[in-house]
């Protein structure tokens, strides 16, 4: 198929804006002809590229979350499947490659570093080298995606570093992922061939791993939001950093992706083309991405633009094919057979009763609102007939994680500052394993949410005594296979039952879903019991 256009041509490399009429030819750029003293009103630039992102975070498929992205123009992702291999292994990183190439978009899967992320949880894979080298030789995988065990790279433990020298031997990139991390192990961090890191708060930690050679990924998602802090790394370094969203769920990426960025970074006084250059051609030198740049021989990936302060998109063309419009995406495309891992049966109020051990007090996690991070209490516990239960009165609930993929007892423990006056909520998306995770304030509600995320093989559950409101995530236990909107308004809609019923937090189904992840600090709680993450082993509920 042949075809042209015409406008004001952004050329990134040579940072220049010319009148021109680009030939197209069976999605390649054959020809640019520059038309001198024509004035046009809109303007064309490549498409946009979100440097780091997991995709399952969305709740959506791969090919529903590109049909929405390609509205704001981004064309391309580096996305991470940490999240379904953590369920699958290397079938869910085929699930998410497969269902990728069900509509026009170009994503860039790495190879998971860290499945599983601790051996202090249940997780439905593992991914060792061999794995790794696997997805390298054999599938193409682009790169080592962020390796979260920094400290084993500092400590040199053998199956961290066999990984890392996989893909130096590959010549492939490696992403990092080292929340404050400085000075000398910082520096032996980075001497690994670790070349990304996106978890950087401060400007001054992100301005250091700059100066030790790293890339900095400036991240605006909907949980981490570190554009204000870094964005005057924009200014300075305009050829180091590059924009990522890390997790952005399905109402965000309604109002928008990379190109809100863009318009934020202009809004503040950010240099036009070193803006543009850090959502495509800062991206695709350092991943080697099969991604055009409006030049002869190139793919025909790019966006056009009525202006370029307001940013506002009007076409998208991956490959010389337009895939959206005026804002809407031109077709939905088809969806890659499901895949799942529930091997789980449903539960039954005795499951997750806690005899009431005789004078004692019971250790319990603090949760935070809009942060990873915990704190461990020490209270009395509330009995009733000899069992500790939900105070709702001190806002002290049960907590438990049930294992989905072995049929075993759920873990319990109590949790604190939830606000629930009433029901419970469950989710089958718990970091980093997923294993089904819920919150009640009474046990029969613990137990009809639970099993209604059982019965559906995954899904995020609010049930009282009246209702129950379910969002479906049968891909994996995950992602939805509905559209963007229906995810959009059912997660919507618990988020505002949760508060409704009395949850005092902007997020509680996400704060929920981060109460098993065993990496960040304080007291966390995993399938197989409570676990200090400060002093990385397990505690018992009960203390002196």
């Amino acid at each position: 198929m042949k075809f042209t256009v015409s406008g004001n041509i952004v050329d990134v490399v040579a940072k220049k804006i010319f009148p021109a009429e680009i030939f197209i030819e069976n999605g390649v750029i054959t020809s640019v002809h520059h038309l001198k003293g024509k004035n046009f009103k809109n303007y064309i630039l490549p498409g946009l590229v979100d440097s780091h992102i997991h995709i399952e975070s969305s709740m959506l498929s791969p090919s529903e979350f590109a049909r929405n992205a390609v509205r704001f123009g981004t064309v391309a992702t580096v996305s991470d499947p940490h999240e379904i291999a953590n369920v699958l292994g290397i079938e869910g990183v085929m699930y998410m490659l497969e269902d990728g190439r069900n509509f026009p978009f170009k994503y860039h899967f790495g190879a998971p570093s860290c499945v599983p992320a601790t051996d202090f949880e249940t997780s439905g894979s593992k991914l060792t080298e061999k794995e790794i080298e696997f997805l390298f030789k054999h599938i193409g995988i682009g790169y080592l995606s962020e390796m979260m065990n920094f400290p084993g790279v500092i400590n040199d433990i053998p199956d961290v570093m066999k990984k890392i020298e996989i893909a130096r031997k590959y010549n492939l990139p490696i992403d990092g992922h080292a929340p404050g991390l400085r000075g000398s192990e910082l520096k032996k961090y980075v001497s690994s061939g670790i070349a990304t890191d996106h978890e950087s708060i401060s400007y001054d930690e992100a301005e250091e791993k700059i100066l030790n050679g790293m890339k900095i990924l400036i991240r605006e998602g909907s949980a981490a939001k570190n554009f204000e802090e870094l964005f005057p790394l924009l200014l300075k370094y305009p050829n180091d950093v590059m924009f990522c969203t890390d997790d952005l769920h399905p109402g965000d990426l309604l109002q928008g992706h990379i190109n809100l960025l863009i318009r934020r970074a202009i809004e503040r006084g950010a240099d036009f083309f070193d803006t543009i250059r850090s959502a495509t051609l800062n991206p695709k030198i350092h991943y080697n991405l099969p991604i055009g740049l409006l030049r002869v021989g190139d793919d025909a990936d790019f966006i056009v633009v009525d202006d370029l302060r307001k940013f506002n998109v009007i076409e998208t063309y991956v490959n010389g094919i337009l895939v959206a419009k005026d804002g809407y995406p031109v077709d939905r495309g088809s969806l890659a057979k499901q895949v799942n891992k529930f091997n789980v049966q449903p539960k039954n109020v005795g499951d997750f009763l806690v005899e009431y051990n005789d004078g004692k007090k019971i250790l319990v996690i603090e949760a935070l609102d809009g942060e990873l991070i915990t704190n461990k209490l020490i209270v009395e516990p509330k009995i009733e007939n000899g069992k500790c239960v939900s105070d709702i009165e001190r806002d002290i609930l049960k907590i438990a994680v049930v294992n989905r993929y072995i049929n075993t007892k759920p873990s319990v423990g109590f949790v604190k500052n939830f606000g629930l006056k009433k029901g419970a909520i469950a989710t089958s998306v718990a970091h980093d394993s997923h294993n089904i995770v819920a919150i009640g304030t009474k046990d029969e509600l613990i137990v009809k949410a639970v099993n209604l995320v059982i019965e559906h093989r995954g899904g995020v559950t609010y049930v009282d005594e009246n209702k129950q409101i379910l969002l479906p995530l049968p891909i994996a236990g995950l992602m939805s296979d509905q559209s963007i909107d229906y995810v959009a308004q059912q997660y919507e809609k618990l988020e505002n039952e949760v508060i409704n019923a009395g949850s005092r937090f902007k997020s509680p189904l996400m704060t929920l879903s981060f109460m098993s992840l065993l990496v960040i600090p304080s007291l966390k709680i995993s399938d197989l019991g409570l676990f200090d993450v400060e002093k990385f082993n397990f505690v018992n509920l009960f203390v002196e």
